[in-house]
Parts: C-alpha cells; sequence; structure tokens
C-alpha cells in the first residue's frame, strides 16, 4: 500500500484548514479556541483514501507568525506540500518564510492551491498568478501546477484531487532502512489506556511489543499498541502517521521533540557540524554571537552556534558552523534543521549536518557529506557506529572495524618490522592493542603459536639452545639460568620440554626414563623403588623424585606405597 505524508503551508487565513476539510472530510482545527477563532494554532491531521491504491495524510499547519514554532514541528518529516495562497489576496510575508522554510528542508515535491477563487475576477486572478510565480523562481515548486480551487463550493476540487494523485505517483514512498525514528508531536493520555504519542514515523518499521527509548530523556519503554488513523494494527512501517500506546509512562515526562527509536541503534551528539545555508533576505552576517535556535524533526532548542573557517557567514551564501546543544539528540548526517535567531525572530537559514560526531577542533574541522572523511578522521571506527553516524552499512575492512586506508597501511608495515626482529618468539599478542590484534588477519606470511604472532620459518625452537642442552645431559639437567623466561614458557607450552617442581627435563628423557623403567619392571613386577630407579639412571634424587611424579601423573606409572607399577601409559610414552 503506498502512503505519503504531506503538508500544508502558507500564510494565515489562506483556507489551508477548509481546504484539507474539503479533500478529506474532516476538520484538522481540533481546539475549541481554534474553531472559535477560526484560526489554526497548532498542528492538525487528516487522511484521505487515493484512487487508485493507499492513502496520503495531510499535516496542516499554522499559517500565523505566533505560531511558526507549530508549522516548523509539522515539515521535517513530509514527502511533499499543499501550498497554499489567497486568491483574493496574494502572496504575504508567511508564503514566503513557508516557502523557504521547505526549500531549505529539502522538500522535492509540491503544488500551489489558489483559494477562494470564486470571489476574485480573471484580471486579479492573472495578476496573482503571475506574483506566485515570480515568487516560486529557483524553488522546488518552481514548476509545480497552480489550481484554482473553491473550496466552499468545490470548484477545483476534483482538479486538485487529480495533480495531487500525479504528484504522489511521482514521489517515491519512504525506506524501510531498519532505524526508526519518530520525532513526537503529540503526547496526550486516554482514558483506560494511558499515555498516547503521535509523530511520523521514518527510518524503519515499529510492532507492538517492541522496546523503545525516548530521548532526550533517555527512558526505555515499550510499544503497548499501534493506531494508525484510529485504526488498530500490529505494524506500521515508514512513511506513516501513526499514534503509539506507551507501557508504564508518565505522559508529563515527554513532550513535543521528544524522539523515539531503538536502544542503541543512533548516536546521541549534543555537539555536530553542518553547512549552514543563509538566507538572502535577512540584514546581517550569521557569526557565534547571537541567540539562535534550532529547530530539528519537532524539537526547539537553544543552541550555540560557531562558524568553522571565516569568521562570519554572509546572507545569501552556504558556510560551515558547528552547532552546540544542551540536550543529546539521535541525529545521523544528512539530518536537516532550520535555525532562527531569537533576538530578532527571523528565520536564518537551514542546515544539514555533515558530521554528528565532529573528532577534530573546531579551528581544524573543515566536514563534508563524505563517508570517507568520516572514516578518515576516526581512522577506526566500527560498523554500527558509522551507521549510527551516517545511516549507511559499510563491509568490515578487518573483524569488527573500518579503517581508514592510510592507517591500516600504517599499521600494517609497522607490525611486518616489528616481526622482523622480534626473534624465535615473535610478538606477543597481549602486548598488542586491540586495532592492532584487529589487523593480524591481514599480515602476510605470519604464523600464531600459542599467544605469539612470528614470521613463518622464524621459529627456531626445536633447536633451542636450552633444548640441546637438556638432551646432552638427559637425568641431570642443567637449570634455566639465563634462559629467556618468555622463551622457556613457550618450551613448555609447546611441549618440547615439561617442568616438575621447578626442575625442567627435554621429552627424550622423559622417554628414556619410561623405557628403562620398563625393563626393570620385568624384572621387578611387584614394583621398583625410587633408589632402585636413581640407580638405573645414574641420577640424584634431585631430579629423579619430579621425573617420577612426571611419569605418574601422565600415567606412566603408578605409585604404591614405596615403590612405582606401571601404569597403562607406560608402552605409549616409550
Amino acid at each position: 500500500m503506498n502512503k505519503h505524508v504531506i503538508c500544508t503551508a502558507g500564510h494565515v487565513d489562506h483556507g489551508k484548514s477548509t481546504l484539507v476539510n474539503a479533500l478529506t472530510g474532516v476538520d484538522p482545527d481540533r481546539w475549541v479556541e481554534e474553531k472559535r477563532r477560526g484560526l489554526t494554532i497548532d498542528l492538525g491531521f487528516a487522511k484521505a483514501d487515493r484512487r487508485n491504491n493507499g492513502f496520503v495524510s495531510f499535516i496542516d499547519v499554522p499559517g500565523h507568525e505566533r505560531f511558526l514554532k507549530n508549522m516548523l514541528a509539522g515539515v521535517g518529516a513530509v514527502d511533499g506540500c499543499l501550498f497554499v495562497v489567497d486568491g483574493t489576496e496574494g502572496w504575504k510575508p508567511q508564503s514566503e518564510e513557508h516557502l523557504r522554510i521547505l526549500n531549505l528542508l529539502g522538500v522535492k515535491k509540491g503544488l500551489i492551491a489558489l483559494t477562494k477563487i470564486s470571489l476574485t475576477d480573471d484580471d486579479l486572478r492573472e495578476i496573482v498568478l503571475l506574483e506566485i510565480k515570480d515568487h516560486l523562481k529557483g524553488t522546488f515548486l518552481e514548476s509545480a501546477p497552480i489550481i484554482p480551487v473553491d473550496s466552499i463550493t468545490g470548484v477545483g476540487i476534483d482538479h486538485l484531487v487529480t495533480e495531487l494523485e500525479n504528484m504522489l505517483e511521482d514521489t517515491p514512498v519512504a525506506k524501510d532502512n531498519d532505524r526508526p525514528r519518530l520525532w513526537i508531536d503529540r503526547v496526550f493520555t486516554v482514558k483506560g489506556a494511558g499515555t498516547v504519542v503521535t509523530g511520523t514515523l521514518t527510518g524503519g518499521s515499529l510492532k507492538v511489543d517492541d522496546e523503545i527509548v525516548i530521548n532526550p530523556q533517555n527512558v526505555a519503554t515499550k510499544i503497548r499498541s499501534l493506531q494508525s488513523h484510529d485504526e488498530q494494527i500490529s505494524n506500521i512501517g515508514p512513511g506513516s502517521r501513526v499514534a503509539i500506546n506507551l507501557a508504564n509512562i508518565d505522559h508529563r515526562s515527554i513532550w513535543r521533540g521528544s524522539v523515539i527509536t531503538y536502544p542503541e541503534q543512533w548516536f546521541l551528539t549534543s555537539t555536530f557540524d553542518a553547512e549552514l545555508d543563509v538566507l538572502p533576505s535577512i540584514k546581517h552576517e550569521v557569526s557565534r554571537r547571537g541567540a539562535y535556535l534550532a529547530y530539528i524533526g519537532t524539537k526547539e532548542e537553544f543552541v550555540k552556534v560557531r562558524v568553522l573557517g571565516d569568521e562570519v557567514i554572509p546572507a545569501g551564501s552556504k558556510g560551515l558552523v558547528r552547532v552546540y546543544m544542551d540536550e543529546k539528540l539521535p541525529l545521523m548526517m544528512g539530518d536537516r534543521l532550520i535555525l532562527r535567531e531569537s533576538g530578532r525572530n527571523v528565520t536564518i537559514g537551514g542546515a544539514i549536518v555533515l558530521d554528528p560526531d565532529p573528532i577534530l577542533r573546531a579551528v581544524e574541522a573543515k566536514p563534508d557529506s563524505s563517508i570517507d572523511r568520516i572514516i578518515s578522521e576516526h581512522k577506526w571506527i566500527t560498523v554500527s557506529h558509522l551507521e549510527a553516524l551516517t545511516g549507511v552499512r559499510r563491509e568490515e575492512d578487518v573483524p569488527g572495524w573500518i579503517v581508514d586506508p592510510h592507517c591500516l597501511e600504517d599499521m600494517i608495515a609497522n607490525l611486518s618490522q616489528r616481526l622482523l626482529t622480534a626473534g624465535n618468539l615473535g610478538l606477543d599478542i597481549t602486548s598488542l592493542d586491540r586495532f592492532e590484534r584487529a589487523a593480524i588477519e591481514l599480515l602476510k606470511g605470519v604464523v600464531i603459536e600459542g599467544k605469539y604472532l612470528r614470521m613463518e620459518g622464524a621459529d627456531n625452537f626445536s633447536d633451542h639452545p636450552y633444548l640441546r642442552q637438556l638432551e646432552s645431559d638427559l637425568f641431570k639437567p642443567p637449570d634455566a639460568d639465563g634462559v629467556d623466561p618468555r622463551e622457556l614458557r613457550e618450551l613448555v607450552r609447546r611441549g618440547l620440554i615439561i617442568e616438575q617442581n621447578g626442575i625442567f627435563f627435554s621429552q627424550k628423557a622423559v622417554a628414556s626414563a619410561a623405557k628403562r623403567i620398563q625393563v626393570l619392571l620385568k624384572e621387578n613386577p611387584e614394583g621398583v623403588t625410587v633408589g632402585e630407579v636413581r640407580i638405573a639412571l645414574d641420577s640424584t634424587r634431585k631430579y629423579v623424585l619430579p621425573l617420577l611424579n612426571h611419569l605418574d601423573q601422565i600415567g606412566a606409572t603408578v605409585r604404591r606405597n614405596d615403590v612405582r607399577l606401571e601404569g597403562k601409559r607406560l608402552p605409549e610414552i616409550i
């Protein structure tokens, strides 16, 4: 089913809500005060079934300048707009501001309804049409159709519906990237159900019983039930208006501007780099001076702005900025926002997020929309973190990591050089940092022995000097003084030598001792004593006792009182 969300836009009292009512049969003005004054104050919502397949959700926004923040809360996640101009009044200040806001937010689709057409004559209509076309030049609505309508008499409504259908046919449906995000635009309670929030779902799907988190409050909760335009559903996809009944949460703890995501899936940031597109209509340059309000999703947030590079950004131009917020929000590369100056009460421009997690200091930062630039600045970044920052999932370069190519190349070269001079043991893997350990599989011509990494062919342990010494005097072995403790441990780990009570023996000594004991046992089946073994090996108790203890442990001999008997594994050892 094709679903789209479009918003209205235009100056106050130009007939936006009346037009939505004519298209849907639903009055989007919800509040008593709105009906009493005949003025839209807050967001309104309605739905219309399409002629072919699916439906379209309307978000009706207020047109009065005093309620601009409510308008901004409704246009952040729409597929297109229905721009309304009163045929008797023509273009007005909020017509201009709404158009610039939609343009800055990257809205691509829309059409224009010229309302109250029954109250105009041909000459006035022609003048207003020329005025509208002049203001639309250079915007996303420049080539959009302008449809004369009268919402009261129904004149032109069928034509408007047809043009709306045509526009939506050419408008892609929202993509499901399995990363849902919903900016809350309403919070209320329902008797017997509890807290309910509404918003436009983007990025992914939600279903009943999903565990979710609400930020910036960092409140974990669960989806109890879902509705879309009063229809109870079990799951819902992106591009939909949705009402969510939340479990075990007080409606007073969340509000418009809060945002729902899955836990651990988004990066929460209070500082981000962006490209700011400054409107040509403002009368001053943009600098770090000034009190600014950012409108992100449905959130209104006081922010500090630092211009990167140049000291100021002139009107009508673009520049890079770093934005500082008091609260952390789930943002990613490509998110758009509107910046207003609260002191002058004017819209400054729109910005697109380039880096939600800036690494470089502001004096060094030169952000752009390149994912490779993100990787380069982080040097090592996990697949999940890169996806959280950019919305793009890349294959890992090494287990668990995506790595800047130059950084990875330098690390491999460094490891290879260290291996060449590491000696018999090689490099102790436990001494490598987590990045070096992750890069091991990219090294060529290396092997791992226990906890050591070495070059192939660099292993001389089977001919180790200490092993040769042990084999030269099997039953009176020299002590290990002067032997590198790490090499000694590796000789034992590989089983080339054995250690018993601080005495070291070669495997040759073990096998030779077992063979001689077997001969003694054939002569003395009732068992052999330590003294008899000592004489047979021409050794001393210092060495014979540890050697016999080892043979007991491996099952070659069995101790019974003061004698040793043959063990089950004695034939294997010889």
